[in-house]
């Protein structure tokens, strides 16, 4: 006789294209942290090192996701849920350091700002096209939409907050697209914490 338990569903077959994606939104994430964590330095920036600890953050996102293509849902749910807290602790991260730039009350240089958040977006843009196709995934492939979503609105902000310091020779642009970046990893992070618990729910149910 036939079994009629529930049993979880098999694991997803891991899927080629979404695996390249991965590899060229990791690619990109990892090189832009590097050009925005020197450049955030060198131009006393707080939205471009806020920025550059969110494109580590989407790398190390990318390469976690990479490990877990073909695992079960549970486990999917479960890496998706450290995302979803990482991006969360990162929006934290990033208004504790500009209450600190606040503090410091220096300028940054506009025009290192501009060019490094064109650059940024050019990247992002391109990270976002190559997701685009996975945003309705489950809560993995949601996770690494949102990242490069939340980057390329990011970079824009920044390239306003650039021309807001430029003409008005004042640090608060800067300050203020820090805090949108960190909103953006508040909001996307309880997203994907959200439908992350949702689906180890329906897992639990269905191994009941």
């Amino acid at each position: 006789m036939a079994c009629t338990c529930s049993h979880e569903p098999a694991p997803q077959k891991p899927n080629s294209k979404f695996r390249t994606a991965l590899w060229i939104a990791l690619f990109i994430n990892l090189t832009m942290f590097f050009v925005e964590l020197i450049g955030g330095a060198y131009a006393h920036s707080s939205a471009l090192w806020a920025d550059s600890l969110d494109f580590f953050g989407d790398a190390v996102n990318y390469g976690i996701s990479l490990a877990v293509l073909g695992a079960s849902l549970y486990w999917r749910a479960t890496v998706a849920l450290m995302k979803g807290l990482s991006m969360a602790l990162f929006g934290l991260v990033v208004i504790a350091k500009t209450a600190y730039a606040y503090v410091q009350g220096i300028p940054p240089e506009a025009m290192t700002m501009g060019v490094i958040g064109v650059l940024a977006l050019i990247a992002n843009v391109i990270a976002a096209v190559v997701l685009y196709a996975f945003r309705d995934g489950d809560s993995n492939m949601q996770s690494v939409w949102l990242c490069s979503r939340n980057d390329a609105i990011g970079n824009v902000a920044v390239i306003f907050a650039a021309v807001g310091v430029f003409g008005t020779g004042s640090l608060l642009p800067d300050l203020m697209v820090a805090l949108v970046i960190s909103i953006l990893g508040l909001t996307g992070g309880y997203q994907v914490i959200k439908k992350a618990v949702q689906e180890r729910k329906q897992n639990k149910m269905v191994n009941a």
